[in-house]
């Protein structure tokens, strides 16, 4: 009996023993994980951190600085603007800083770039002008400039609370690439600049940086696409276990607060610290895979559903004809295809008296009947789309300058003989056409604005005619 007592004391001993030692062999490993993982984010994060520092916050605090110098405003608030002094400061500036700089005038609407080029900020054609004009933040990180995508930091300058314009500093994309290639060689980690949108603005992997006018978006990474739908939820990804390319990795995340940018790393872990993590989240890989069916069925869903939005949001819902999105995304893949390209700009003249003696529903029936004649007589691959109001585009691939003025001519024959109808009453309308052409990559706000150069030559001259400006060679 007094064995039996002995030997089942000792099983609970050696019970106690054994739970014990599990559970400080589970405290020290889960303490071990911890302390890999914290460290292997301080390795990433500090200089990712550095990087920040270097290539975003010093620029802007450079030019935050000499945003507030007086020689700037002078020259800003000054309505007769000395352009010959305003660019010898800029490219002062541009070699003691090594960053090229620009001044945008609110006063003159011209923007003056250190390079030595201006440009004349138009409303309708330099949409980030009257766009950041209207934001209450006065720092502004953004892509631009298409034909060789820039890095932009704007800034808003006052004159005694007056707003003067903006002046910032500008770095082309392909200047960060090296960059971002010595801290991946050195580092050996991904790191992504996701903006307020979503949208990839800068990365170490040059195939997401922003090509033409297409962003890539964070939600469309296929790592992004593997995480569980309760971590999405959480609106943050610190911390998160990722696969990419078969290899897991740890994402740490750092708010870039001036500009209201995301900056994601990740962090590729070690063999062994990866397979101990996985020894504790065994448990949970059933409600994992559960998850992730679910998630993977409602992205699908979605997909569809988006690609529907999609086709709904480059249509004009009034002529079903491509809206400006479609446009320039065609003009886009015509430049890509190294095309050359005819532009023919055309607006219905005297279209306002329709709308005001027969109204607005006669209105749109014409320009109905007027966007179903321009489909009804273009070639396969020719786009037409709807501008805005009265006005129609068409792009002509593979077209000679001649050749797109012989089509407007032949369009406009043919909108002058059509007799448009409302159901009660038939209508004659006519047009104006403007022509332009390139065999070039150029981009199509000049393309536009030669054409609607040409269009406004057309409409002095009397309406329901041709006219042509070419775009001046490069």
């Amino acid at each position: 009996m007094n064995a039996f007592r002995s030997l089942y004391r000792s099983f609970l001993i050696l019970f106690a023993v054994v739970v014990v030692s599990i559970v400080t062999l589970v405290h020290f490993t889960a303490s071990k994980i911890v302390a890999e993982q914290s460290r292997a984010q301080q390795q990433s994060i500090s200089p990712a951190i550095s990087l920040i520092v270097d290539q975003l916050l010093k620029p802007l605090h450079v030019s935050q600085t000499l945003a507030e110098a007086k020689e700037l405003k002078d020259l800003m608030k000054n309505p007769e603007v000395d352009e010959k002094t305003v660019f010898e400061m800029l490219r002062r500036l541009e070699l003691e800083f090594d960053m090229e700089f620009f001044i945008a005038s609110d006063l003159t609407r011209m923007q003056y770039n250190s390079n030595g080029t201006k440009l004349a900020l138009v409303e309708g054609k330099v949409d980030w002008y009257f766009r950041y004009k209207e934001w209450q933040q006065d720092a502004i990180a953004d892509i631009g400039q298409w034909e060789d995508p820039n890095f932009y930091i704007d800034l808003k300058v006052y004159d005694d609370k007056k707003f003067v314009g903006f002046f910032g500093i500008s770095k082309s994309l392909d200047s960060f690439v090296d960059i971002f290639a010595q801290y991946k060689a050195l580092h050996g980690y991904d790191f992504i600049f996701v903006d307020q949108d979503d949208n990839i603005a800068l990365s170490s992997d040059p195939e997401l940086i922003v090509n033409k006018t297409v962003f890539t978006t964070l939600q469309s990474l296929e790592w992004y696409e593997g995480l569980s739908s309760e971590r999405i939820a959480k609106g943050s990804l610190n911390n998160a276990l990722v696969s990419i390319n078969g290899k897991d990795a740890l994402i740490a995340e750092v708010k870039v607060d001036p500009f209201g940018w995301t900056m994601y790393l990740l962090t590729p872990l070690q063999a062994r610290q990866t397979e101990i993590s996985r020894s504790f989240i065994v448990s949970v890989v059933t409600l994992l895979v559960i998850i992730f069916a679910l998630f993977f069925l409602i992205y699908h869903l979605l997909y569809h559903f988006k690609k529907d939005m999609q086709k709904n949001f480059q249509t004009d819902p009034l002529t079903r004809l491509p809206n400006r999105n479609k446009v320039e995304l065609r003009y886009a893949e015509m430049l890509d295809k190294k095309q050359s390209v005819g532009l023919i700009l055309i607006d219905i003249d005297h279209f306002k008296t329709v709308n005001d003696t027969h109204g607005h529903n006669a209105g749109d029936q014409v320009l109905r009947q007027i966007a179903k004649l321009l489909q009804n007589q273009l070639r396969d691959g020719d786009v037409v789309g709807r501008w805005g109001g009265e006005e129609f585009v068409l792009l002509l691939p593979d077209t000679t300058a001649d050749q797109a003025f012989e089509v407007a001519q032949k369009l406009r024959e043919n909108l002058a003989k059509m007799t448009a109808s409302t159901g009660s009453i038939s209508l004659q309308v006519t047009a104006s056409f403007g022509v332009s052409h390139t065999d070039t990559e150029r981009a199509l706000t000049d393309l536009l604005g030669y054409a609607d150069d040409a269009l406004y030559q057309a409409k002095r001259d009397g309406r329901n005619m041709v006219k042509m400006q070419l775009a001046k060679a490069a």
